[in-house]
């Protein structure tokens, strides 16, 4: 039955596309659309069509909570590192990072070193525990000697501010990116990317969203080293000349390989590598990707593949970077004056489209595009269906329904939650057309960092966390990361139009996550209840279950 349905809704989405892009115009203005690229708009379709094909065959093998949220454990460590990988890489991975080494020289590596740091805390502290403690969410951790319900609406409550401004972030990248390169209307693109999401999720759940990643993950790893190799072929693959010449042209000079910008306010590059090291190991739709895999062995695998593929990405944009000052940069094809004064100016996100263009022409821009709208699509699948789990498993199943809830009954409020975020990421995504998202990614990390990662990593390895700490530790986190965000410049000055920020920094990790592990400690430590004390004594089945997968009894008897 939902195959079926399935097949017909993509047919429809399909037709009602047709439309839209036979009415699409042509050139809109240099600063808002592009012409009608015909490539892009074919290889789109070609992954649109593959990937409801996915879709649909996923809808046959998910029947249960378990298929939905973890397609029944069985993705392979390999398997799972490129999906891992798949909703790491971004579209702000591949747009924006290029476009800051084209910018800013060293400073973007560094902010990619800090991206990347994440992952050896997650393959060393955690990888192992969360797939023997958990089942569908991270919340199943946090709460697993705690109680239940207050822990489980704390972690969705946090979860779904992380997953809502992820979300929001990636639906206006999606729109402005189509309406650059597809020649569509901003809207139309937003609905179209809600309506692939819902299709993804609602009816192929984990597997579906797992296989969109992985070909998502494959398509950005080809793309990007296309590209790469053509543009750095040009300087014979010598690492020096490519460096050396890029230094005489480029508006920074000798100081495009040296830190620059990014550190000249320590306490803001010290509180943007915490928020994105931590934040990393609190977004709930990474952690969602170790209870896929069928046991901790392969979680380690899948963190050792994700690292190696996110490290060798990184250094493929940082060559791309590099390249484009050279080939793009002083082409006054791409921008107009070219150069002012023999140095590099000009730039801004679609850095990397016009690399492409430079060295594959409009072949290879058009596949370049589909692949970032193809990553745009695969992240926000991934991120609605961790919001999806918190609302189903956490909220409705174990807090409303105190775990009486049946199968079937979750699994539907599972694709009505889906649909539902789907339609709210299109509405906060028309609502947010014209603002700067560059906070709610902040905030995304913030949060993650501030509430998330601190309640998570003491439930796993301290024994005196009580549910009064968790809650207070949660709570102080999620509310002081929101409120040093929204008093910074980037939102009081930039959205809100005060004259100066009270918040003096940009990024809250660095104030917020001490907080938030402070409060859990204190107020652990205060709670002298005999709920606490059976909480602190649970401790040890849950090290055992952590160590082993297996419950203290059951690791005892055997």
């Amino acid at each position: 039955m939902d195959a079926k349905l399935l097949s017909r809704l993509g047919a429809g989405l399909l037709v009602m596309s047709l439309p839209a892009l036979a009415l699409a115009k042509g050139d809109m203005g240099q600063m808002e659309k592009q012409p009608l690229n015909l490539h892009a708009i074919g290889m789109f379709f070609v992954f649109v069509l593959l990937t409801l094909g996915i879709t649909y065959w996923a809808a046959s093998r998910t029947k249960s909570t378990a298929d939905f949220y973890t397609a029944g454990g069985g993705i392979t460590g390999f398997q799972n590192g490129l999906a891992i990988a798949g909703d790491y890489m971004s579209a702000a991975t591949l747009l924006g990072l290029t476009a800051m080494m084209y910018m800013q020289g060293v400073d973007a590596y560094i902010y990619m070193i800090a991206f990347f740091v994440g992952w050896p805390i997650i393959l060393f502290l955690m990888a192992e525990r969360l797939r023997n403690l958990g089942k569908f969410t991270f919340a199943d951790i946090t709460a697993y000697r705690l109680n239940q319900g207050k822990v489980r609406t704390m972690a969705a409550v946090s979860s779904l501010t992380v997953v809502c401004f992820y979300l929001v972030a990636q639906m206006v990248g999606a729109g402005q990116l189509i309406k650059l390169l597809f020649g569509l209307d901003y809207t139309v693109a937003l609905f179209v990317v809600g309506a692939l999401m819902m299709i993804y999720v609602t009816f192929g759940g984990m597997v579906a969203t797992t296989w969109v990643q992985i070909i998502k993950a494959c398509m950005l790893l080809i793309g990007g080293t296309t590209v790469g190799l053509l543009a750095f072929s040009q300087f014979g693959f010598s690492f020096d000349e490519l460096t050396n010449r890029a230094m005489e042209v480029h508006r920074l000079g000798v100081n495009l390989l040296a830190p620059g910008s990014l550190l000249a306010d320590p306490v803001t590059a010290i509180s943007l590598g915490l928020g994105l090291m931590f934040g990393t190991a609190g977004l709930p739709h990474i952690l969602m990707r170790f209870f896929t895999v069928t046991d901790a062995k392969e979680a380690r695998k899948s963190v050792l593949y994700a690292s190696g593929i996110v490290a060798y990405f990184f250094n493929v944009i940082a060559i791309m970077g590099l390249c484009a000052i050279l080939i793009v940069g002083t082409n006054p094809a791409f921008f107009e004056g070219g150069q002012i004064g023999g140095k590099v100016v000009g730039g801004g996100n679609m850095i990397a489209m016009h690399l492409a263009q430079a060295v594959g022409g409009n072949l290879l821009l058009g596949f370049l595009s589909a692949v970032a709208f193809a990553t745009i699509l695969a992240v926000v699948a991934g991120l609605a269906l961790a919001g999806a789990s918190a609302i189903s498993h956490d909220i409705y199943s174990r807090v409303i329904m105190k775990g009486k809830a049946n199968e079937a009954t979750e699994l539907r409020v599972s694709k009505f939650a889906t649909i539902g975020l789907g339609i709210v990421a299109i509405l906060l995504g028309i609502a947010f057309e014209n603002m700067n998202i560059a906070f709610m990614v902040a905030l995304a990390f913030g949060v993650a960092a501030s509430a998330n990662f601190p309640v998570l990593i003491l439930s796993m390895y301290w024994q005196g966390l009580t549910t009064r700490g968790a809650l207070w530790g949660g709570y102080s986190g999620l509310i002081s990361a929101v409120l040093f965000v929204v008093l910074s410049k980037s939102v009081w000055v930039d959205v809100l139009h005060f004259e100066s920020a009270i918040f003096p920094y940009t990024q809250p990790a660095l104030f917020s996550m001490p907080i938030a592990f402070f409060m859990t400690w204190l107020f652990s430590t205060l709670d002298r209840s005999q709920a606490a004390k059976d909480e602190k004594e649970a401790f040890e089945d849950q090290y055992v279950r952590a160590q082993t997968g297996v419950g203290a009894a059951t690791a005892s008897a055997h």
